[in-house]
Order: C-alpha cells, then structure tokens, then sequence
C-alpha cells in the first residue's frame, strides 16, 4: 500500500503537491527547487504528463527518481500520446520502478501546445484508462492476456471540475470513473468556497475520497487569465482586488493570505488538498504554516 493511500485509508487531511517536468535534461529546478520546497509537507507529489500539450522529459522518468530519494510520486497519464499497447505497458514499467499512485488523464487537445502538427492518439480516455488499470490489477491485459506478476496494489485517482457548470455533469462523469477503478480524487483548481462545499454535498455519497484542488494565484492578470480560458475555473472578485492593489513585490504574500484563509474554509468539507504551486513552492510551507498543517 502506498504512503498516499494508506494517509487515506487512516482519515489524516493528506496533502499533495505537483512539479512539472522541464523541456530538456536539466533537473535543478525540478529536482532541487520546487522538489526540495515542499517534499517534507505533502505525502505524494504530483509529476505531470506533457501538461498543456507541450513537450517535456517524461513523467515516469521523474517519478523514477523521486523513487529513487525516497520521496512518494504520483504517476500522471494522459491519453492523448500513446495507444493502449504503450499506456499499459508503461503502467506495468513504472510499477516495476516502485511507482504505486497513478493518476489518469484523458489530456489536452494537441492544437494547445507546441507541437500542434503532432497525431493525436487517445485510443483510451480517462475513464476506459482507470478500467484498463483495474484489469492489470486483476491479473489481466486489455487483451484478455494473463500478466507474469500483477500489479495488484496500484493506487489510481482520476480528477474532477467541482466549479463546471452544470455541475451535474461532473458528478455523472466521477461516478463513472469510480465504477472503473478510481480509488480518489483531486480536483481542477476551485475558489468558489460555497461551490465546493454544493458539490461535495453531493460527492460525498461516492465514500470516495477528494482532495481540493489550490493554484496559488499569482497575480490579478492571472487570475482573470483563469476566469476567461480556464473551463470550470472562476476566481471570485474578492480575491482578484487585493491582487491588483497589492504592489508587486506584496503579491506573494498577499496570494498565501488569501489561499490560507480559503483553505481554512474548505478545509472541513473534503479529505485533503492537491496544491498546485506553478513555480511558487517556496512559498508553500507558509501557506500551510498559515493554516496550522
């Protein structure tokens, strides 16, 4: 069992965290920066999977190394790249490299990143993913093939929008997810406390567990950037107008103050947090310093 799942299984509000692989073999950033920041606050972290359609080194290559200094990764795979052949085929290597948490993604569209020439796959997407993973689990391919050794204590999430509109969709699409196999939940950024707390209403029957999704707002540009081109992604005007009073060198802090007090507020409706720092690690400790965890 993993340090994620069994944090789960023993009810702690478990936190993860989220590092996005370079484009290219240089891994200070990666490994020294934004690792070294928060390895010691979450229990998993996050290693995206070409995130936004742009290349980058490999996400298991990553996780691999995690592995390696003893820290506890969380495999993301989309489906966008590779057919059914290499995604379970990657899903038994990363196994074997001592990767236990997976998190499946259907991705985004090639036209959205930087290789917009490139073929789109997506032989499966997220849900026929999860199934396809609870099939090697049972011992068998997607083929119907027995495996030599199965990978039976993988621990699969998936993700869901809790602020999409209408929300109704999201809950028939997590519902799905966990009649294929997802064991949690970690859900696209959300600032809409009263939108979280309807939806987990609501997705609290799925006894499933769900970690709120927080991307530390960097600016009052981001934010509006989010609001007008992120799907199921509003960050309310109270958030945005300290932002843009606050003199630049203020943002940072203004931004933990903020992330803290919503945090806080979300905090007794859901069993833990999926921080997404995009660069700003090193301000995570004091967010999570701000909220006593």
């Amino acid at each position: 069992m993993s340090r994620l799942q069994e944090s789960l299984k023993e009810g702690k509000f478990t936190i993860t965290g989220e590092i996005g692989p370079p484009k290219g073999v240089d891994l200070h950033h990666c490994m020294e920066d934004e690792v070294e920041y928060i390895k010691d606050r979450v229990v998993a972290i996050n290693v995206t999977d070409n995130q936004s359609s742009v290349m980058r080194i490999s996400s298991q290559s990553i996780c691999a190394l995690l592995v390696q200094k003893g820290l506890e990764p969380i495999l993301q795979i989309t489906c966008r790249d590779r057919n059914r052949l290499a995604i379970q085929g990657d899903v038994l290597g990363a196994y074997v490299q001592g990767i236990r948490n997976i998190l499946c993604l259907t991705g985004d569209h090639n036209s959205a990143g930087d290789h917009p020439e490139s073929k789109p796959v997506f032989d499966l997407d997220s849900v026929s993913l999860l199934d396809a993973i609870s099939s090697l689990k049972e011992g068998k391919d997607l083929a119907g093939q027995e495996l030599e050794g199965v990978p039976e204590d993988i621990f699969q999430g998936a993700i869901v929008t809790p602020g999409a509109d209408p929300v109704e969709m999201q809950l028939i699409k997590m519902e799905r997810k966990i009649e294929a196999g997802a064991q949690f939940f970690q859900t696209q950024a959300i600032y809409d406390t009263v939108a979280f707390e309807n939806f987990m209403k609501e997705a609290s029957k799925f006894k499933v567990p769900v970690l709120c999704g927080v991307v530390l707002i960097k600016s009052a540009g981001m934010a509006k950037y989010m609001n007008n081109f992120v799907p199921g992604v509003q960050v309310p005007d109270e958030m945005i107008k300290p932002l843009s009073e606050a003199p630049k060198e203020d943002r940072p802090k203004k931004s933990v103050e903020l992330m803290s007090e919503f945090i806080k507020e979300v905090k007794p409706m859901c069993e833990g947090l999926h921080i997404m720092a995009m660069g700003w690690e090193k301000y995570v400790p004091e967010m999570l310093d701000m909220c006593e965890l």
